[in-house]
């Protein structure tokens, strides 16, 4: 039986009544519920509730998805994804489903509960260390992406990616590897972690422009010395995401996050200060990224992308995860 305790894992957006896939907001709610519901399939796991007992399955069931599997950890046993498909009823009609997808594969976040926290934790040192994609957990994901779009064919158009915090780094990783190959995926990250000084936090706009200026001509200057800017595989690399443009939210209260929203903004102003050759290198850089492979160490900073559609939150951020 659910404690009082448990009563968190019973909310959502009740008061989405159905679902319009038309619109932005209710297959963002719909994907950040499917996110939930990976939250709730580990806090059965580690609470040994099964059946009738089980808090998870209200989270996709309510929008008529059916589980197909859940991803493991590898490491702590963990369930860190899961694999939904979408079985409406007969009375949906077929015009008010072309946006809906076919299955959504959705990745949690960091939770604080001990059974699975110090796991977590290490992986969230990963990204900092742009190390995530050298991770078990990573390669289970992006395998699982990649054996799912061969399975069910196409373009990768019935398929969504979704993932909070760590699952979102994760989604997002895997979604940049289908990308690569001509594969993109409808993608919804919900505060994606950005490994960067929390430079957006401070509030003078011309101490935030000038810094991010020195930053991009530093990051720029060390890719040319390390000789990592080539014509050929670099640039056509990140060029070829430029055609994925997966939804990002973010929290500007949110300082793992924040970042994304200077990322952006940069970009437009050194453009405008005819900067675009230098911001051209930096922006599929990092300084991190670049010490770490000049040792010799594979290294990639996952969160950096060309496109996104950006929502940002001016409300302060809430927990999402338990």
């Amino acid at each position: 039986m659910a404690s009082k305790n448990d009563n968190f894992y019973l909310s959502g957006p009740s008061h989405l009544t159905y679902v319009n896939w038309d619109d932005a907001y209710h297959r963002k709610s719909v994907a950040a519920s499917l996110v939930k519901g990976v939250y709730v399939l580990e806090r059965d796991l580690q609470k040994q509730r099964k059946g009738p007992d089980s808090l998870a399955f209200p989270w996709w069931t309510f929008f008529h998805f059916q589980l197909l599997d859940t991803l493991v950890d590898d490491v702590d046993n963990s369930i860190f994804g899961a694999i939904y498909e979408f079985k409406p009823p007969p009375s949906i009609g077929n015009n008010a489903l072309y946006r809906s997808p076919h299955y959504v594969i959705a990745f949690r976040g960091t939770t604080i509960k001990p059974e699975s926290f110090f796991r977590d934790m290490e992986l969230d040192l990963k990204i900092l260390r742009h190390g995530l994609h050298r991770t078990s957990r990573s390669k289970i994901a992006t395998e699982t992406v990649r054996n799912m779009v061969a399975s069910v064919g196409g373009n990768g158009s019935n398929i969504w990616l979704a993932g909070h915090s760590l699952g979102s780094c994760i989604a997002l990783h895997s979604g940049k590897i289908m990308a690569k190959s001509g594969i993109f995926i409808e993608s919804f990250l919900f505060n994606p972690p950005f490994a960067s000084a929390p430079i957006e936090r401070i509030k003078s706009n011309k101490t935030k422009h000038s810094l991010r200026i020195a930053g991009s001509v530093l990051t720029a200057g060390l890719a040319i010395a390390m000789n990592s800017v080539k014509k050929s595989s670099s640039y056509d690399s990140f060029a070829a995401l430029s055609a994925w443009i997966p939804c990002l939210f973010v929290n500007l209260s949110d300082y793992i996050c924040s970042e994304y929203v200077g990322y952006f903004e940069h970009r437009r102003t050194m453009e405008e200060i005819g900067a675009c050759s230098i911001e051209k290198i930096a922006t599929q850089n990092s300084v991190g990224s670049l010490m770490i492979s000049a040792f010799g160490k594979e290294s990639e900073a996952v969160y950096l992308i060309p496109s996104a559609i950006l929502t940002v939150n001016l409300t302060p951020s809430v927990t999402f995860y338990k």
